[in-house]
This record gives C-alpha cells, structure tokens and sequence, in this order.
C-alpha cells in the first residue's frame, strides 16, 4: 500500500486550487482592504485564510453528515452565498462605508472582512465545501490518499497566503488612484461571480427536480 497517493494529491490540488482561484480573488482583497494598513492587510490574509482552514477542515470531517442531519442541500449553501456575495459587491462598487471614520466600526469592519467574504464564500465557498466533502469521503478508501489529501489542503492554503500578502506591494505600486479604480473593477468581477453562483444553484435544482 502506497504511503502517498500521488495521483489523488495532483487531483485534490487542482480541484481546490481552481474552484479557491487565489490569484482571481486577489483584487477583491486589496479592493476590500484598500484603506487598510500594511499591517493590518497582513493580518486579514492570515486570518482568511485561517477561516477558509477551519471551515473546509470541518466540512472535511463533518460536512455530510451535517447537510444529511439539517436536510440540507449543497445547490442552497450556493444559492445563499451567491447573494451575500452580491451585496459585497454593490458596496464596493458603490464605495459604501469608504467615508467612516468611527473607530470602533473600523476595527468592527476589519475583523469581520476576513471572516466575510474573503474566508466565505470567496476562499471556503460552496465549490470548495463540496470538493473537500468529495475528495475526504474518496480518502478513507486508504492512508496514501488521506496522507495526500493533507498535503493538498495545506498546499493550496499556503499558496492563498502568499498571495494575499503580495497585496502590500501591489497597493504600493498603483496608488490610492489605482485602488479605487481596482476597488470598483473587484465590485464588478465579484457581482458576476455572485450571479453565477446564484444561477448554477438554481440550474442544479431544476436538473434534480
């Protein structure tokens, strides 16, 4: 028996990696995060992706039974993140709340962006959730694709790291000019995504119907 399924690793990786789309996500993380500090838009990639960790790991474990126990459907988590998504993205591309100067509500905000959207549903989406419930129950089959399953989910959340915190350098380079064009641009990009959501969703409960 094999210590590390290879095969499974590049399958599990390619999956995650897609769907999480690290790289695609990165102008709505610096449109989010555009009047934050460089430390600050540190630790909001960090605890995004510590977000997106915790909840593809419970769902990893947990997930079937959870949707089974709730009767729950994966088209509704879809159809549900699709919208919150939707009004992430008016807010962004009609700047609200760019002009707050409460502190406390700051801080609020920048706490919470890591947790939504950034760490759901953009990085532990339902595309992602369903992927990881597949790929764990496909693992217990042997150890090598369990061994290589971990290597995978570390993998991808190590990469969604490291490119989050190239945002630093980015908002370097283009300014706050460049920001807000970028900001706006991010808001777009992330209302079709939130549609597309919501339209998949609603195409996989008529196909099932």
């Amino acid at each position: 028996m094999s210590v590390f399924d290879g095969v499974f690793f590049l399958s599990s990786f390619t999956t995650l990696i897609v769907i999480s789309d690290p790289l695609g996500n990165l102008p709505v993380f610096i449109g989010l995060t555009a009047r934050f500090t460089a430390r600050e838009r540190n630790r909001v990639a960090f605890n995004a992706v510590l977000t997106s960790v915790l909840v593809l790991l419970f769902f990893g474990l947990f997930g079937s039974a959870l949707l089974r126990l709730l009767d729950l459907s994966t088209e509704s988590m879809q159809i549900s993140g699709g919208i919150l998504l939707l009004i992430v993205s008016l807010q962004l591309m009609l700047g609200m709340g760019e002009n707050s100067s409460d502190e406390e509500g700051e801080s609020s905000t920048r706490a919470n962006v890591a947790i939504v959207p950034l760490g759901i549903p953009l990085l532990a989406g339902p595309g992602t959730v369903v992927a990881i419930m597949v790929a764990a129950n496909q693992a217990r089959e042997s150890a090598g694709a369990v061994v290589a399953l971990i290597a995978a989910f570390v993998l991808v959340h190590l990469i969604e790291w490291v490119v989050f915190r190239f945002a630093n350098p980015i908002h370097r380079v283009i300014g706050d000019p460049g920001t807000v064009l970028l900001t706006r641009l991010a808001g777009m990009i992330l209302a079709a995504i939130s549609v597309q959501m919501v339209i998949d969703g609603i195409v996989s409960v008529v196909q099932h119907a």
